[in-house]
């Protein structure tokens, strides 16, 4: 193998920061590899992967020490811009990457600012690469975010770096584009020699695409080792927050001893558990939600045959909802899913009256939204959106979370919101700013801004975005508890975690329309509805699929139940 990448005793401490953020790193990465960086936030991830583009220490001033060689460039030696073409690199905030209005002119942009001749060809190239052409004239603001992030991409590769960088790949997209994302990253490692670097906290991606791992904890590398190895170091990587693949977290609980036989795809788990064959040994089936009849709940929201469009650049009118018709009930727990662009956010925006159906109506605890203010709506309805800084007003965060009650004039507020901030463990934070918080901070102050409101309908959109596994787990478990404290609730996610763990009922929207609505067990065992919507089942749900459970396992601790009544029931050894 080829040596390409070496930090040689590298730390780095930024201005104002009480210790460095890296510590004495020393790394070797060879060409050709296909590496996931992980750790917990903040154990100096993104800072180690802006050293190999020289973002550090050209861009980032701070204190750094040590050396890093990149394609026998050493880095302190070169500029950012000589760098960049060897080292591309697509940033979790990708959107901020595209500057053009124009999807081939923003391909193009990098080689066009090099100066080369060429720039127009490279940049169909890249859109090549990433299955991308036939957009070229399409404006940026008429992609999905699948398509906007594979485009960031493509601006990354149209000066043909022979590294690529990508922090967070699935971010923001759904299953399908998800799993595209990583397709795409394995052809241009397998075929074009491409070496990968990702920063990943789904480790379940990690398995299927990754060669090798490297964790990083408190600023320093603890282990660079093979994919398969680094997964099952459960207890490592359990007492550091990154949880291993769902397989691997069940065969451990199960007792599985031996580090070497714990799987971490879905194909290692089926050799590992037998298929249950004997139909005997299955426990009771689970009461299915959607067949569970509406006729003693009161409705909160209706809409009825709803159409949505919005008017292009060129005063067309595109339509992004049709034929809409739904009813949301008192105590209902929607998971509202599909596609990027399928019209999630449209429809929760629609339930806010911030936005008029062209055709239909809806009406929010009775009330027209045509005819009703949105000011007047968010008595009832509240909107979390997918930015949580968008719900920040004030300079700290109670100010944020008592702002809505001290324009409803709500008497004895102050004991309200000490409540709030206590539920959602944010009483040692109350006078921090906001926007300055950690993403999971921030998340939890949204939620407690929302709660405040005590609306009869909480709308949430990706609420568990760009968040690593360990918080994602701790803001599923707030959500869980908004159950008690508002009528019903919609959630807009890609999460399909979170869709099996919390949802009461499921909402499949594709291309506009509702194309499925009913409980957990409905959609995730209509595998024809999993591949019209782009779904993916969480691994050890497709595990409990494949090996014929009933009923479905949804959750690490479902599985390991039920495999134990199984063996209880039918001495059955793993």
């Amino acid at each position: 193998m080829t040596e390409q990448i070496r930090l040689e005793h590298v730390s780095f401490q930024y201005p104002g920061a009480e210790k460095p953020v890296l510590q004495d790193v020393s790394l070797t990465i060879n060409k050709g590899e296909f590496l996931a960086v992980i750790g917990r936030n903040g154990s100096g991830k993104s800072t180690l992967c802006k050293l190999l583009n020289g973002l550090i220490p050209h861009f980032y001033v701070g204190d750094f020490f040590g050396k890093v060689t990149v394609n026998n460039l050493v880095t302190t030696e070169h500029k950012v811009a000589d760098l960049s073409r060897h080292v591309g690199y697509v940033y979790q905030d990708f959107d901020n990457q595209i500057v053009c209005p124009r999807v081939l002119e923003d391909a193009s942009f990098a080689p066009l600012n090099y100066g080369d001749p060429d720039y127009k060809n490279k940049g169909k190239q890249a859109l090549q690469l990433v299955e991308l052409l036939g957009f070229d004239d399409e404006f940026i603001w008429e992609l999905s975010g699948g398509q906007k992030h594979l485009l960031a991409l493509a601006g990354a590769l149209s000066l043909d770096p022979d590294i690529l960088i990508i922090d967070e790949p699935v971010a923001q997209l759904d299953p399908y584009h998800a799993k595209k994302m990583y397709d795409i990253l394995y052809n241009l490692n397998v075929k074009h020699g491409k070496t990968i670097i990702v920063i990943e906290h789904h480790t379940e991606f990690i398995a299927d695409y990754c060669r090798q791992v490297v964790l990083m904890d408190s600023g320093s590398v603890v282990w660079k080792q093979a994919t398969t190895d680094a997964l099952r170091q459960v207890e490592q990587l359990t007492a550091r927050q990154i949880y291993p693949p769902q397989v691997a977290q069940a065969a451990y609980l199960l007792g599985e001893s031996a580090a070497d036989r714990l799987p971490v795809t879905l194909e290692q788990a089926a050799a590992l558990f037998p298929k249950i064959t004997d139909t005997a040994s299955a426990v009771r089936k689970e009461k299915t939600v959607s067949q569970q009849p509406h006729a003693n709940k009161k409705a909160v929201a209706e809409l009825k045959q709803v159409v949505f469009s919005y008017k292009t650049i060129a005063r067309e009118r595109k339509t992004v909802l049709q034929n809409i018709n739904l009813t949301v009930h008192q105590g209902d727990y929607i998971a509202l899913v599909g596609n990027n662009g399928s019209g999630k956010s449209s429809l929760l925006r629609l339930l806010t009256g911030l936005v008029k159906p062209d055709k239909g109506d809806v009406l929010v605890t009775g009330k027209n939204t045509r005819r009703q203010p949105p000011e007047q709506l968010a008595d009832e309805v509240t909107y979390i959106y997918q930015n949580p800084e968008e719900m920040f007003i004030e300079d700290c965060v109670r100010k944020d979370v008592e702002y809505f009650l001290k324009a409803r004039k709500i008497p004895d507020y102050s004991k309200k919101v000490d409540r709030i901030l206590a539920m959602f463990d944010l009483t040692e934070l109350q006078h921090h700013d906001s926007r300055l918080m950690s993403g999971g901070q921030q998340r939890r102050a949204s939620l407690a801004i929302g709660v405040a409101m005590d609306p009869s309908i909480l709308l949430l959109d990706e609420p568990t975005a760009n968040l690593d596994i360990a918080t994602r787990k701790y803001i599923t478990r707030l959500i869980a508890t908004l159950k008690n404290q508002t009528g019903a609730v919609i959630i807009a996610t890609h999460d399909m975690q979170l869709v099996a763990e919390w949802a009461t009922r499921v909402i499949v929207l594709h291309e506009g329309e509702i194309i499925h609505d009913g409980d957990r067990e409905s959609v995730f065992s209509n595998t024809e509805l999993l591949e019209t919507a782009g779904l993916k089942p969480p691994q050890i749900l497709q595990l409990s699929r494949d090996l014929q459970m009933s009923p479905l396992a949804y959750t690490v601790n479902d599985f390991v139940t039920a495999w134990k009544r199984k063996e209880n029931l039918c001495g059955v050894c793993t």
